[in-house]
Formats: structure tokens, C-alpha cells, sequence
């Protein structure tokens, strides 16, 4: 009996490591894909297109906005963002799950549209001192970006109570654990159900 795709949406603030995180599944998992979102924000240093993101301009993204091309976009830090939405509804009907590393705000957007075909995960630091010290060590903004992005993770933590599953990463190695074992149950459940009535904080 074949079964739909199910979408594996992951989020978490600058630093805390889902990128690297995802990118081990997606090695471990073959059945397991990764949709790769659109930005118009400059490439960074060692960064692919068509790998890493799709880059590209503005002009482009509101396009593609108008032909309803994304199955969320955000504006985040200055920069538009977008998931493809063709791709993403591709792999689900041949039953292949899609991760998509997208901030809160793109999560909101597809909880509204997929939520009983979709797993809400969401990566958590051991503290915000040491995500403080994890992008300090990235040296990638200055000290205004930086503040900006500590007060928007502070926002994003506080959504985390929102996300079917919490993973803290301490260590990369027990992370990536967690996070398997999430996946891999979520593709054995025969059903999903809409969660309680908790109010949520965000969306």
C-alpha cells in the first residue's frame, strides 16, 4: 500500500545548528529529501546555487510571488525567503517526506495549509548564552545584526512550545539521534491528528 509524503518542517533560531543537523539526515535517510528554498539575499562563502538556496533578485522573487510559486515567503532580516511550492508537492504524491528549514514565521504560514500531513520540529540550544557564543563564533555580522538576531531568537524560543517536537542540541551527535527517531516514528504513525486545543503563541 503506498503512502503520501509527509512534510518534516524544522525550525530553529540563527545558530542553534538545524541546518547541519538536516543535512546528516538526509544522508542517513535516503527516502528523505530536502526542499531547497529561495532567497534574495547575497551568496555567503562556500554556498552553491541550487544547492545551498536559490539566489535570486528581487525583482524575480516578486514574480514568483504573483504566480504563487511559494508555499510560504517571509521577509527576514532584509531579505525575501521562499519554498518552492511545485517541488514540495511533487515529492509528497510519490510518497517521498520533504524536510524544510524554515524560521517561525514560514512555519505559521505551513501549518495552516498541511497540517495533518506535516511534523512540526523545532531545535533548541542548551542555553541563549551558548547560542549567543555559537554566532559570535561564526563572525558572519556585525555588532547590529547581531543584536538583531539574538532579539528575534529570544522571539522564536518562545514559539517553541507550538512544534510537535523539542530537540535540544548539546552535542551534534545526540541531536541528530533525537532527530532520526522523530522522523522515523512520525513515518510509522497511520494517522495524524490535528493537536489539542492549547492556545498557541504564534500564528
Amino acid at each position: 500500500m503506498s503512502r503520501s509524503g509527509t512534510l518534516f518542517i524544522v525550525s530553529a533560531p540563527s545558530g542553534a545548528g538545524k541546518t547541519t543537523l538536516c543535512e546528516e539526515l538526509i544522508k542517513t535517510l535516503p527516502e528523505v529529501v530536502r526542499s531547497v528554498s529561495m532567497t534574495t539575499r547575497a551568496k555567503r562563502g562556500g554556498e552553491v546555487h541550487g544547492r545551498d538556496y536559490f539566489f535570486v533578485t528581487e525583482k524575480q522573487f516578486r514574480a514568483k510571488i504573483k504566480k504563487n510559486a511559494f508555499l510560504e515567503h517571509a521577509k527576514v532580516f532584509g531579505n525575501y525567503y521562499g519554498t518552492p511550492r511545485l517541488f514540495v508537492e511533487r515529492m509528497l504524491r510519490k510518497g517521498r517526506d520533504v524536510v524544510l528549514t524554515i524560521d517561525v514565521q514560514g512555519a505559521m504560514k505551513v501549518r495552516r495549509n498541511f497540517r495533518n500531513k506535516a511534523a512540526f520540529i523545532f531545535i533548541l540550544p542548551p542555553s541563549f548564552s551558548e547560542l549567543k557564543n555559537r554566532l559570535l563564533k561564526r563572525s558572519t555580522e556585525d555588532h547590529a545584526q547581531m543584536a538583531l538576531r539574538l532579539e528575534i531568537a529570544r522571539k522564536e524560543l518562545a514559539c517553541a512550545q507550538d512544534y510537535d517536537f523539542q530537540v535540544v542540541n548539546d552535542t551534534i551527535q545526540s541531536a541528530f539521534q533525537k532527530l532520526m527517531a522523530i522522523v522515523i516514528a512520525t513515518r510509522c504513525k497511520t494517522a495524524r491528528e490535528p493537536r489539542g486545543g492549547g492556545k498557541r503563541r504564534c500564528g
